[in-house]
């Protein structure tokens, strides 16, 4: 038997025993009306016989009809409402009457191995809800929450199908290691790595990378928590510098079995063209700048006579279908869910493609008598396909696909008379010979996989142990043709195969004690132990000088020719994390809440002198609304201050770095990096003080937050100084790198009657980003690429700046002969300009008449810099002849010299402010259809439908990778993936 059909027989299995039967006794109709205060109807309240299975909803006028036996008694739940419980005894009608509960103050918070009500939270924390996500084509869950949470920033670096997001919680924490948040599921971390194999095909460059997270189903997913400040995110100790995004994903209720169905459709295309020339603007431009006329054909050097618009000619119309079903049921005892989904994206280059198959199965039962023995368990699976253009980051003269579109002669034919394509030689790549030579394909598939066994050892105290497991293979099968006029790659093509394999494991104890010690006093405390060990390591081989086309040149990599074979096979370092942590939450009347934590973390990528690290906490909050004082006040249900304090770590820096490393080659071994036995991770200090209200009771509700962070001990790895036994060692810099701002969320219900609602919420944040007192070598970042560029760098680490701040020559303009000048002639480089937006925004609304609603989602950002390395290197003036040009370059009167306009400098910063209509949707809530649909609704959205900016590229939201020596880079575009605009319909409904 395959394994293949083993795992798909396990699955049936799982899924099979886990779904319960149910009998039936004797029964009965109990029937009756559920209304609000005001005596109207409540439509969709869920009406259960507490303890069984059978449940049912109520009509659109709050009627309801269902099946009891015995001395049952009914529970009535609906979002917004009290929970309520009547006894049925021996009546036939029950009506009930709902009282209304502020649902945002009540609801229940993931903030790491634990939960609590979101009233009693000391330390800031956001939750996005499923009915509050943002809709569309999404392909990672941080595309969820973009501009829904204050202080987070998150880019979609690229339009490419699947690709990978920067996401920044209150700004950028470190200079060296990872700036992404940590990501658990369900309790289990996750790591930020993904299998895929990276591909640099030389001539070509490096292609962007995807997304970690791609494989989530936002179809699974029931609400993200966002922890931002040290009192919430200390729980995780060395990985919570920058902040921790918890996922919880959809579990079955005790309810009979029903099916969740949700499918959708939709056409995308470009949402933005860059401004070239086309043929008419070309010839006047060849005119005005006097270009010689060519013997040979009587038109001016440089017009071949033709009209094409080669961009329109590599990208279409891209359609995205997604499937999802759901299968969940059971009762108080087990519950159950099983859902499947198919999502299918065209990019909007062609042969561009993202596929994706997914699986969830999970359960949750209660076992003896006592019922105080419990299991839980999940399994995600996914498998991704990709099919990756050759868009990249780094491309150098010749460029990538899209500015080989870009810079084409508008007008020279993309096709000769006799049917081939014209392949012109040189810099110049006709665009679709790039297409058709090309071939790349990577297929991930990842498993995510927890059980976690509980027992209640008394009433007030819980144990639970949970094992998860993260499993990832990588397959990455790429070529290009020999007729390619890459250079390095023309007349000899090349063949990369490669086989990536990720793993992690955690095993988590935690101890549970919940208990009222008074009338007036409560505590909620927590222990806890966690093991977590992680593993990365793959293969690959390349290959060129095949001597058939017959077969792909993957599957026949022995074809190629034996000096030209390159194989390669890497293991990073194993590590290990073990960690010690404790929490207690403790409440006083309702009045005074105060919170502690610390975690003790023990890793093995530390220096052997700091194995551990230690992560403590305090918080504490005043419910000023709940004083006697306050009684009788119809201003605020609620008004409390927050304030805290804590220390978090960052450890996103590879596996070994405090150890002596070596590298291998083909007959040698040398020395790499240099053992650090002192390295330890990055420390963050963190402040935090908030005030949360809610007025009118539900009317107007919200946050206000001033934090401060100060990061030290600045991981860092440096080239060795020569004569040196290795090339690389990590170290612990000097200096602080401050983030501080103001985060302001707030949200209004304008309008709730019986047919018309209007919900409005906005959120803003105001950020500052500084490097202090760092005194070390000199680092740069931010590489530039394209012809005239190379070796050319665009930002510096520097004292007194924000981090990534440009560092280039000062632009100040053309003289009288249209020479480009600088301040100082050139000679000098100068802090020009800040990546890093100061103001964040996100508005949200919905606005409701009966069954029809429409919900509207924008963002932007503002008062920051992004480098425009496309104009600058692959659409300057000097191309005007050959290739094309930037449209703008022809503005005014002036030519500009071709000696010297490539040079790097503050000219190619554009202002980067922009607002964006992400994402609107409009639905229609058709409700029950007969006796078998409920809660049928379709809708229509359209997502990315305009940007307000006055940035000149494709989109001001976009982030190539341009790092050196893994420093990272922010705020570059080099011919990126375009984004799309996309309008989808879809339909949901339950059986």
């Amino acid at each position: 038997m395959s394994k293949r059909i083993a795992l798909k027989l396990m699955t049936l299995l799982v899924f099979f025993l886990h779904c319960v039967l149910i009998t039936h006794a004797q029964t009965r109709t109990v029937s009756g009306k559920v209304t609000d205060n005001e005596g109207k109807g409540i439509a969709g309240v869920t009406v259960t016989v507490k303890g069984g299975t059978t449940a049912t909803q109520t009509s659109d006028d709050g009627t309801y009809s269902i099946a009891v036996s015995g001395n049952a008694t009914l529970v009535f739940s609906s979002v917004g409402f009290a929970l309520a419980e009547e006894n049925v005894g021996g009546k036939e009608t029950i009506d009930k009457t709902l009282t209304t509960e502020n649902a945002n103050l009540s609801e229940v918070v993931v903030i790491g191995y634990g939960t609590a009500r979101r009233r009693d939270l000391t330390g800031s924390v956001a939750t996005v809800s499923a009915k509050d996500i943002n809709s569309g084509v999404v392909t990672t869950p941080s595309q969820l929450i973009q501009g829904k949470v204050a202080g987070v920033l998150i880019v979609n670096n690229s339009g490419q199908p699947g690709g990978a997001t920067t996401v920044r919680i209150r700004g950028n924490n470190s200079i060296r290691t990872g700036n992404q948040p940590l990501y658990v599921i369900d309790g289990v971390p996750i790591d930020g790595r993904i299998a895929r194999p990276s591909l640099d095909v030389g001539g070509l460059g490096q292609t962007p990378a995807s997304d970690p997270m791609y494989f989530i189903n936002p179809f699974d997913i029931t609400s993200m928590d966002v922890l931002k400040d040290a009192s919430a995110t200390a729980i995780y100790g060395s990985r919570g510098s920058n902040g921790v995004i918890l996922i919880t994903t959809r579990k079955g209720s005790a309810t009979t079995p029903k099916i969740d169905v949700n499918a959708s459709a939709g056409i995308s295309r470009l949402l933005k063209k860059y401004e070239v020339l086309d043929a008419g603007e070309y010839r006047a431009a060849l005119t005005k700048y006097e270009f010689a006329v060519d013997t040979a054909t009587g038109r001016l050097s440089g017009d071949f006579g033709g009209s094409v618009d080669a961009f329109d000619e590599i990208t279409r119309t891209g359609v995205t279908q997604n499937y999802n079903v759901g299968i969940s049921g059971g009762s108080d005892n087990g519950k159950y869910r099983a859902a499947f989904g198919m999502y299918n994206q065209e990019g909007i280059i062609k042969n561009t493609d993202l596929k994706k198959f997914t699986a969830n199965i999970n359960g949750q039962y209660k076992f003896l008598e006592s019922k105080k023995l419990s299991l839980d368990f999940s399994v995600l699976a996914a498998h991704n396909k990709e099919t990756i253009a050759p868009v990249t980051n780094n491309a150098g003269a010749r460029g990538s696909l899209i500015s080989q579109a870009l810079v084409w002669n508008p007008t020279r034919p993309l096709i000769k008379a006799d049917g081939t394509l014209d392949r012109p030689g040189g810099d110049i790549i006709n665009p679709l010979a790039m297409l058709e030579e090309y071939n790349d394909n990577a297929r991930v598939t990842s498993v995510l996989a927890s059980a976690s066994l509980g027992y209640k050892l008394m009433d007030n105290l819980d144990y639970k142990f949970l094992y998860g497991i993260n499993h990832q293979v990588g397959v990455r099968r790429a070529q290009v043709a020999p007729t390619s006029q890459i250079e390095g790659i023309n007349g000899r093509g090349v063949a990369f195969y490669g086989n990536n394999e990720l793993n992690t494991q955690v095993y988590t104890h935690t101890l549970n004690y919940n208990k009222d010690i008074t009338q007036s006093f409560s505590l909620n405390a927590l222990l806890g132990y966690e093991y977590q060990k992680f593993n990365f390591q793959g293969a690959g081989i390349t290959g060129q000088d095949f001597t058939s086309n017959l077969v792909s040149y993957t599957n026949i990599l022995q074809n190629a020719s034996q000096t030209s074979l390159r194989p390669f096979s890497f293991a990073d370092p194993e590590s290990e994390l073990q960690s010690y942590f404790g929490r207690a939450i403790l409440n006083f009347k309702d009045k005074y809440l105060v919170t502690a934590t610390i975690r003790a973390d023990g890793s093995s990528k530390f220096g052997e002198n700091n194995r551990y690290g230690y992560f403590p906490s305090f918080a504490a909050a005043w419910n000023i609304s709940n004083e006697d004082f306050m009684a009788g006040n119809s201003v605020f249900t609620q008004l409390k201050l927050r304030a805290g304090y804590g220390v978090t770590g960052n450890q996103e820096f590879p596996a070994g770095s405090a150890q002596a490393q070596y590298t291998f080659g083909q007959g040698s071994v040398a020395l790499a990096n240099v053992a650090n036995p002192d390295l330890k991770w990055e420390s963050t200090k963190q402040i935090n003080i908030g005030v949360d209200f809610d007025l009118f009771r539900g009317k107007f509700f919200g946050a206000i937050d001033y934090f401060r962070k100060n990061t030290t001990d600045l991981l860092f790895n440096f080239s060795a100084i020569q004569p040196a036994p290795a090339t690389r060692y990590w170290i612990n810099l000097p200096g602080n790198l401050i983030n501080n701002g103001i985060e302001l969320a707030l949200n209004a219900s304008l309008i709730k009657s019986a047919n018309l609602e209007w919900n409005f919420g906005v959120n803003a944040s105001f950020l500052e980003n500084e490097l202090q007192d760092y005194n070390g070598p000199s680092v740069l970042t931010g590489a530039l690429s394209g012809q005239g560029v190379s070796g050319a760098t665009s930002q510096r680490l520097a004292s007194g700046y924000p981090l990534n701040t440009f560092y280039l020559r000062n632009y100040t303009g053309l003289d009288a002969d249209g020479i480009s000048t600088y301040a100082d002639k050139g000679n000098t480089l100068y802090f020009v300009g800040d990546p890093n937006p100061n103001t964040l925004l996100g508005i949200s609304t919905d606005v409701s008449y009966n069954k029809l609603t429409l919900s509207v989602n924008a963002n932007g950002a503002f008062g920051h810099q992004i480098y425009n390395n496309t104009l600058n290197s692959v659409l300057p003036i000097s191309n005007l002849g050959t290739r094309n040009i930037d449209a703008s370059l022809l503005e005014g009167s002036i030519r500009e010299s071709t000696s010297n306009p490539l040079t790097p400098s503050s000219r190619y910063l554009s202002s980067g402010n922009f607002v964006k209509l992400a994402n609107a949707t409009l639905s229609y809530n058709i409700g029950n259809i007969g006796s078998s649909i409920r809660n049928a609704n379709i809708y229509l959205t359209g997502q990315n439908l305009f940007v307000l900016t006055n940035y000149r590229g494709f989109d001001p939201e976009v982030n190539t990778d341009k790092a050196i020596e893994g420093v990272p880079s922010f705020g570059i575009e080099y011919i990126p993936y375009p984004t799309s605009r996309t309008f989808l319909i879809g339909v949901s409904f339950s059986l």
